[in-house]
């Protein structure tokens, strides 16, 4: 029995785990590569396996990260189900089809740009009097080889929907010979799941326990239940690491800093920026935010909801009540309304966004993506960044080398589009919205596995950079349990 890291393997994207038995092979989430542009290269290395001899993926949860390659993969060949949680099956469905829409807009403007590129060079050459074979031969010793076509398209993601089968927490089903799956509440975002996994090389066999944690939430996160507690053991587990040597401020006091934000930019007539993820983070913070807004703590500032994925997303979280913590539910139950703000505008078009910088002031847009590496956030930060008046607000994780991370470390000057402007926002983070549980957090979950029975031979740490792993790998070690980094791509025997 064998397991190849694939992704997620010393960075914290691209998650992907093949399983392979001497009956079976099941791959353990798809995700895309995300990040600086050295990370979304490895989206077009190809997969390290045959896509058509794989039985069943297994998928934790619906960010792209995690389920973004999955269209490649069934365009290649994969006929399996896709097994995950009902919600994790619908979030999906937005991620996956607005991905597909993505990948072609981007494969465009990219021979958009090189044809750009074209006639300016063509026009300089004209300029300095050469003709078009001299400026051939005045090229520079240089050469481009970034792939033009879309990784898949929308008829690709359509395909793969095809493939998803639902199920509920607690269930353990077969998967694939000798396999069997077990989902359980990770905490994370709507619908995240823990994996358990028993495999058998033969019929008969005692079979292998391995926990893969997926992405594992925080305690006391609202909307969702706490991560479960898996007290039975593991003969392996797999654990992220994305906040290995690191802690988050107590809930309390991300609240307090939200709450301080606000008042800031409505004192003075500011625009309060919140780079967001759609799933997840983005209902978070409008949940706080209402609660803020409902206890007296902040003025009614005009919230603008810029993503149509998180409103989208939003519609998903309001089917599935049955999967909120006890505080939502009870909200719900007394008419409260905590996934929504009062007057909240949600922007439907790209005018409609363009139209936000034009509003009266104060006010607050929650925009997409996170990290600043997309979508309706560039173009209000282009408005924004320069502006004394304005806060951009940091609420999750900045991957390295990320234009958010970038200005999370201090950068006084960026290049947005070509052009470089000097930072005059206020620039904050809040560590505390993170839907990602800190060192603390993952050590007490780990402390079960130290106290079963049956404690895992190797935790295998995953889903971090690589100071994130080699911080948590000590804390491992402090558990008595044995702890292994896996490079990129690498295979494991397991015993």
């Amino acid at each position: 029995m064998k397991l190849a890291f694939l992704g997620a393997a010393t960075t914290v994207t691209g998650s992907q785990f093949l399983l392979t038995t001497a009956r079976a092979r099941v791959l353990v989430d798809c995700g895309m590569f995300q990040g600086s542009p050295h990370e979304s290269e490895r989206n077009r290395l190809g997969f390290a396996f045959e896509p058509a001899a794989l039985d069943a993926v297994l998928l934790t949860h619906a960010h792209l990260d995690h389920c973004g390659l999955l269209p490649l993969l069934v365009k290649e060949g994969f006929r399996g189900a896709i097994h995950a949680t009902h919600p994790t099956v619908e979030l999906a469905r937005l991620i996956l089809l607005d991905s597909g829409k993505l990948q072609v807009e981007q494969a465009k403007d990219r021979v958009e740009w090189i044809e750009r590129r074209a006639r300016r060079a063509e026009r300089e050459a004209k300029e300095r009097g050469l003709d078009h074979e001299a400026a051939i031969r005045a090229h520079p010793a240089e050469i481009e080889t970034e792939e033009l076509e879309p990784l898949y398209d929308v008829a690709d993601a359509e395909r793969t929907l095809e493939h998803f089968r639902g199920l509920g927490y607690g269930r353990t089903v077969e998967i694939a010979p000798g396999v069997r799956a077990t989902f359980h509440d990770a905490g994370h975002i709507l619908g995240s799941a823990i994996i358990t996994v028993d495999a058998a090389d033969a019929e008969g066999d005692a079979p292998t326990r391995i926990v893969f944690s997926g992405d594992l939430g925080r305690p006391n996160t609202p909307i969702i239940h706490d991560p479960t507690a898996v007290l039975d053991g593991a003969d392996y587990v797999l654990v992220e690491s994305t906040y290995g040597g690191r802690e988050h401020e107590p809930g309390d006091e991300a609240i307090r800093l939200l709450a301080e934000a606000v008042q800031t930019i409505a004192g003075h007539s500011g625009v309060l920026l919140i780079p967001s993820f759609a799933i997840g983070r983005t209902q978070e913070v409008v949940w706080v935010l209402d609660r803020l807004l409902e206890a007296g703590r902040i003025p009614h500032v005009p919230l603008y909801l810029d993503s149509p994925m998180a409103s989208r997303a939003s519609d998903v979280y309001r089917a599935f009540p049955g999967y909120y913590d006890e505080e939502t539910r009870r909200l719900l139950e007394t008419g409260e309304t905590p996934l929504d703000y009062p007057g909240a505008v949600v922007t439907r078009t790209a005018d409609e966004s363009k139209a936000i910088k034009f509003k009266p002031r104060p006010m607050m847009i929650v925009s997409s993506n996170g990290m600043l590496t997309g979508g309706r956030i560039v173009h209000h930060l282009r408005d924004l960044i320069d502006d004394p008046a304005a806060m951009i607000l940091f609420v999750g994780y900045q991957g390295e080398g990320t234009l958010g991370a970038h200005l999370q470390a201090g950068a006084r000057t960026v290049r947005i589009d070509g052009a470089e402007r000097a930072v005059r926002c206020e620039v904050r983070s809040i560590s505390g919205f993170s839907a990602h549980a800190d060192e603390s957090e993952l050590v007490d979950w780990l402390r079960h596995f130290a106290a079963a029975s049956r404690r895992p031979r190797r935790v295998f740490l995953v889903h971090g950079d690589p100071e994130a792993e080699i911080a948590l790998e000590r804390r491992v070690r402090e558990l008595g349990l044995e702890p292994y980094r896996p490079a990129f791509r690498e295979e494991v025997e397991l015993s």
